[in-house]
């Protein structure tokens, strides 16, 4: 079997809903091997974050060796890079691999609303990451942080979206979440702008959405599909998991990532 391998270089969520552990459940569910460099290990769970301890970059560098050394990766997706130390070494190992695809899901803070990172990191995520990721996938806060702007309707997320173009950025997918009743997602491409709507599922069970979100995108472009294929994939995937989702925790529970396969 001649199966598709990504790559997720992320932060460790012990309570297994967030992080590279939905990142690998992601990948999984949609028929691509996973393998992981961890680059915090977080202790969390669904109603909080209570430590967040970032692994030495020089390890950092040295799993990243360890799987581009093996494993021929088709696809790799970030997530939280907690410093601007960690940005740059992750940003400067990718530049020598030179991935086929790299989508940034620039984490900066929890589901529960818990800060993930080290404030004034933007800087290094438009210097570093934006170069050289084929999509980024800001959630609101995100976006606001990193164009400066404040979002209060989709006609923000698009000014904000161009502005992250303008600094750099090659595509962006600013994630509308709760924004609007029709859970509206912007695509902004050089080519064209698209929205991309779905139900908004009112649901509790949203810890680790962006990560899973993120690696499905991750996935379907490992996969061979276009940018807004992907995109558009990767969004129905995670309205589903939403939908049939399950309480674990007290909460925000996770995603259902393998929905299709339970009966």
């Amino acid at each position: 079997m001649n199966i598709k391998k990504c790559l997720t270089i992320a932060g460790s969520d012990c309570s297994g809903g967030a992080g590279i552990q939905a990142d690998l459940k992601a990948f999984s569910a949609h028929g691509v091997y996973g393998a992981s460099v961890i680059t915090s290990v977080v202790a969390e769970n669904t109603s909080r974050v209570i430590s967040v301890f970032n692994v030495p970059v020089c390890e950092i560098e040295k799993q990243i060796d360890a799987v581009f050394e093996d494993v021929e990766i088709d696809a790799v997706k970030l997530g939280m890079l907690p410093t601007a130390e960690i940005i740059k070494a992750v940003a400067d190992k990718l530049k020598t691999y030179k991935p086929p695809f790299i989508v940034c899901d620039p984490v900066m803070v929890a589901t529960s609303g818990d800060a993930l990172s080290e404030s004034g990191i933007g800087k290094a995520f438009i210097e570093h990451l934006f170069p050289i990721a084929d999509l980024i996938t800001p959630n609101i806060p995100e976006t606001q942080a990193l164009s400066g702007i404040e979002i209060h309707n989709t006609d923000d997320m698009r000014r904000a979206a161009e502005i992250l173009a303008e600094k750099g950025a090659k595509n962006v997918l600013v994630k509308g979440g709760h924004l609007t009743e029709k859970a509206e997602d912007i695509l902004y491409t050089k080519d064209k702008v698209y929205s991309l709507t779905a139900e908004l599922v009112n649901s509790p069970n949203t810890h680790g959405t962006g990560c899973t979100l993120s690696s499905a995108i991750t996935a379907n472009l490992a996969l061979g599909n276009d940018l807004y294929t992907s995109v558009k994939l990767a969004k129905d995937y995670i309205t589903e998991a939403i939908r049939n989702s399950y309480t674990v925790g007290k909460g925000h529970s996770p995603v259902h990532h393998f929905y299709k396969l339970w009966k």
